[in-house]
């Protein structure tokens, strides 16, 4: 028999989107969450969950903030060791910085220490589960995918297919990628708590022919994701314009071949066309707000407020390594200021959602993951809201939940993630 696990502190479930009503009349807080075999059994009172359950394990959390551990639906794991390098604009930076990284990863051995150091890192920030970019080569999905299935992780991930502007070494062919995008999906998908997400990097890098040939293979495959890039940059879109000049905008590049739908992960969209917002609106694909990327390397401000207001499907990511943190508090900062920038600052439960249940709804998998309620996958987090002096000191004068969760928001690092489960079994951070 499955072992009982008993959790308290002041346990923050979502009952309606913050960005649908009152943020306060969003959440619903309780004192206890049981879970067992890997999944949230039941919330309630302390005194209710010990007297039913009296043979769980009993982790006491005080008034430490538990909730649903953090999804990020936009990363590139095999850049983990070059994050944080200097002073480029994309096409650049990806030169000088990210192809000459993503050449290793045909070293399966590599590929499985920096697959290990990833889920490390974000474990340690309080990530439980991603959507990662991989490389061209098979060995970058089998490794993270090995190590993830190891954890007992909810992951998505997929080959990255490029077929020109890079360097040799990164290329594939329309027909390579297809075949090993094929086989990975045969050999990956469902399995254990793995998913597998098309991959055409970009539409720069892939020729028509690759593109018809990724979109060929959704069609095939429609219950997968499909993630790519799109209007990230100025100088992107302009690149692509010469690159396509019978394309009616940068969305239509992916649109023509098949790979726009309502299983698509689209990163950025920071510069769209009004056709593209509607395009994209219409399919309900998932939009994917990059915010320490997009300012890192200079890409522009996301509309957020708009994109919601008119019905959108977003997540919040990180983009490591073009994202400068591992962190989903430091993202959730970002998303914050540049709100702000905007003229529409985001409510602290509103950024809570965006990085857990909005995530997941972004992942097609907001009824597994991204909240805790009775039959939701045990990815769970504990936050302390007073872990540095400085936020300490702010949280003990306020007021409300909310002000003291805001400056663990704007604050926090991986020292305010107390403790971590992933798939109900504690992980080591």
């Amino acid at each position: 028999m499955a072992q009982k696990t008993l959790l308290t502190g002041r346990v923050l479930s979502f009952e309606h989107s913050p960005f649908k009503t009152q943020p306060d009349q969003a959440v619903r807080l309780h004192e206890a969450v049981l879970i067992e075999g890997g999944k949230i059994q039941e919330l309630g009172s302390t005194a209710d969950l010990q007297t039913a359950h009296p043979e769980a394990a009993i982790h006491h959390h005080g008034e430490n903030l538990i909730l649903a551990g953090f999804i990020d639906p936009h990363v590139h794991y095999p850049q983990t060791a070059m994050i944080a390098s200097w002073g480029k604009r994309l096409i650049d930076w990806l030169n000088t910085y990210t192809f000459p990284e993503e050449m290793k990863f045909g070293n399966a051995d590599y590929a499985a220490e920096i697959s290990n150091r990833y889920l490390d890192l974000t474990a340690a920030h309080g990530t439980t589960t991603m959507c990662s970019f991989c490389t061209i080569h098979p060995e970058s999905v089998d490794a993270f995918f090995t190590a993830a299935q190891q954890r007992g992780q909810r992951v998505v991930a997929g080959k990255t297919c490029m077929d020109r502007n890079a360097p040799e070494d990164l290329r594939d062919t329309a027909q390579t990628a297809y075949d090993q995008s094929k086989a990975l999906i045969e050999k990956w998908q469902g399995v254990d708590r793995i998913s597998y997400a098309i991959t055409p990097r970009f539409s720069p890098t892939s020729t028509a022919e690759q593109l018809e040939a990724m979109g060929a293979l959704w069609a095939e495959h429609p219950d997968c994701l499909m993630q790519t890039h799109l209007s990230e940059q100025t100088d992107e879109i302009e690149w692509v314009r010469s690159l396509f000049p019978e394309a009616r905008d940068y969305l239509d590049t992916y649109e023509k071949f098949g790979l726009l739908g309502a299983n698509g992960l689209y990163g950025h969209v920071i510069h769209l066309e009004p056709r593209e917002r509607d395009r994209l609106r219409e399919v309900d694909a998932s939009l994917i707000h990059c915010p320490t990327s997009n300012t890192f390397i200079g890409s522009g401000l996301f509309d957020l407020h708009g994109l919601m207001r008119d019905g959108h499907r977003i997540g919040l990511a990180t983009d490591t390594g073009g994202g400068s943190s591992f962190s989903m508090l430091r993202t959730m900062a970002a998303a914050y200021e540049i709100g702000q920038l905007r003229g529409h600052p985001l409510h602290p439960a509103q950024l809570l959602w965006l990085g857990t249940a909005g995530s997941a709804r972004s992942l097609r998998m907001d009824d597994r993951i991204g909240n805790i309620a009775p039959g939701m996958e045990a990815d769970l987090i504990v936050l302390d809201l007073a872990s540095t002096p400085a936020i300490a000191q702010r949280e003990a004068n306020a007021e409300s939940l909310w002000e003291a969760v805001f400056p663990t928001i704007m604050m926090g690092d991986d020292r305010a993630i107390a403790d971590v489960w992933i798939g109900g079994r504690r992980v080591s951070t």
